[in-house]
């Protein structure tokens, strides 16, 4: 994958940078966004494809980006389709920092050392060319304004925003209300980006039930005194055993 454009995880967190104070929106819940972007770039690349509500590596060839690739590796080894909600509810300590790192040495983003309370120690993330924020919020605003399906790539981007819950941190306020109604309809309009993002939704509410059951035959008879069957009940996430920079994102 050549570096002529940029990924989805990037797009994101440059949404999710804010100009004033050089902080990222959603901090909790855009590390998951983060990892799901990573999942729609690869699907995108034509590396893994969806099986179900699962995740299959279907090229294991790298990318070339070495992020992409380290989720590459680590799903391949899986040996078997994972379940997208599994894979972005397990722990990746310091994936945001990771790609703020990375946009500081492409330089798009500048780091500046400051103080909490005059005493704790921050690092605040400047965009470096503003046109590129713009180029891409002009991609999600041309989708709600227009009503034209986007690409893949935008479709994909306005899912992961409102997964993460960036439309209002986009489109603030009463008066953009129905902005926010429109960046979540975009969901649609890309079966891998609406799968990934209705697996960070689902992991932010605690949710994690497997798949639905098909209903039992017709004229299949309950054994005496048996209980009826109960709910589909939420199995444990499994955590991801990866290898990611340890660090605190700011």
């Amino acid at each position: 994958m050549g570096k002529s454009r940029r990924t989805l995880p990037e797009e994101l967190l440059l949404l999710a940078l804010d100009p004033a104070t050089g902080t990222t929106a959603q901090p909790q819940s855009l590390d998951l966004g983060l990892a799901g972007a990573q999942l729609v770039e690869l699907a995108l690349a034509g590396r893994i494809a969806p099986d179900g509500d699962r995740i299959a590596v279907v090229v294991p060839r790298p990318t070339g980006d070495p992020t992409l690739d380290c989720a590459l590796e680590l799903l391949r080894r899986r040996g078997a389709p994972v379940r997208a909600v599994n894979w972005i509810g397990g722990p990746r300590l310091g994936l945001r920092q990771t790609y703020l790192s990375h946009l500081e040495r492409c330089g798009m983003v500048h780091a500046v050392a400051g103080q909490m309370c005059g005493v704790l120690p921050t690092t605040r993330y400047q965009a470096t060319d503003n046109e590129i924020s713009r180029e891409i919020r002009g991609r999600l605003d041309s989708a709600i304004r227009t009503g034209v399906p986007p690409d893949p790539r935008t479709a994909a981007l306005a899912a992961l925003a409102h997964a993460v819950g960036l439309g209002k941190h986009l489109y603030p306020g009463n008066e953009g209300r129905s902005s926010r109604s429109r960046l979540r309809d975009l969901i649609r309009h890309d079966p891998m980006g609406g799968l990934v993002a209705h697996a960070v939704m689902d992991v932010q509410n605690g949710v994690a039930a497997q798949p639905r059951r098909s209903p039992a035959p017709a004229g299949r008879q309950a054994a005496p005194g048996s209980r009826p069957p109960e709910p589909a009940r939420g199995v444990p996430m499994q955590p991801h055993r990866g290898t990611m920079a340890r660090a605190v994102a700011h």
